[in-house]
């Protein structure tokens, strides 16, 4: 049987390609998948501790059986997250375009509301000291739309706050632009704050979301905060695979 399979960020490096076909035997898993480019990329080994697998636009362990045609997305630490044309879902947006904070914050805004929490991701001048020239954000766009709605419902149920709205922007962003909006709109001020921080905390670990920065003398994939413990890795497919290294973005 074949399968598809995508690689992202710096995966897509280190593989020389953003996707590639592969033909498995029937009844082939996941780390089947992995254990085909932990020996044809050596490279991609180094990193296995750290990276996560989707199947079909949900994550996936090792012991996830395929089937033809399946869709074997190949995760590196995220590094997060048009309109509605461009891929609008309930509480979600993914933009190529300016995210229109005052536009996105008079739509969810209502007479009952008490707060509305606004958080804008902002892109910087530098890193660690490093003088920062701009930004580029690709995204496994379809899951990463998923997850950023299963993330809003979520947190309305979990922090009973009326409305929330997340949009991200994917492509080349200049310095002092808005990368990621989130706007909470609640009856209280504190649920709305704890709705606002979970949200961005959670989106930046698990969402699909990957940039790449550039400088004066280089570019660099920006270090992704590793998985949550309830997200698969793969760590256990290759024996011999170096623990996950904690950096922070």
């Amino acid at each position: 049987m074949r399968v598809r399979v995508l690689f992202f960020g710096v995966l897509k490096d280190l593989a020389g390609k953003s996707s590639d076909s592969l033909d498995l035997p029937d009844g082939a898993l996941v780390r089947d998948v992995l254990s085909h480019y932990a020996s044809e990329v050596p490279r991609l080994k180094e990193s296995l501790a750290s990276l996560a697998v989707a199947v079909n636009q949900q994550y996936a362990g090792a012991e996830t059986q395929l089937k033809p045609d399946d869709e074997v997305a190949l995760l590196p630490p995220v590094s997060g997250g048009s309109g509605e044309a461009d891929g609008r879902s309930h509480y979600a947006s993914i933009v190529r375009d300016a995210i229109d904070t005052q536009g996105v914050l008079d739509h969810i805004k209502r007479g009952e509301d008490g707060a509305a929490v606004v958080f804008e991701g902002v892109v910087r001048n530098q890193t660690r000291g490093r003088r920062t020239l701009y930004l580029d954000y690709e995204a496994y766009e379809e899951m990463a739309l998923q997850q950023m709605e299963s993330l809003a419902e979520r947190a309305l149920k979990q922090f009973q706050v009326r409305d929330v709205a997340l949009v991200h922007r994917l492509g080349r962003l200049e310095i002092g632009e808005t990368s990621v909006l989130i706007v909470v709109a609640s009856a209280h001020r504190a649920a709305a704050f704890d709705a606002c921080r979970w949200l961005i905390d959670t989106l930046k670990r698990t969402v699909p979301i990957w940039k790449k920065e550039y400088f004066e003398d280089g570019a660099v994939w920006a270090d992704g905060e590793p998985f949550p413990e309830e997200i698969p890795r793969g760590n256990s497919v290759v024996k011999g695979s170096p623990e996950p290294n904690r950096a922070s973005k």
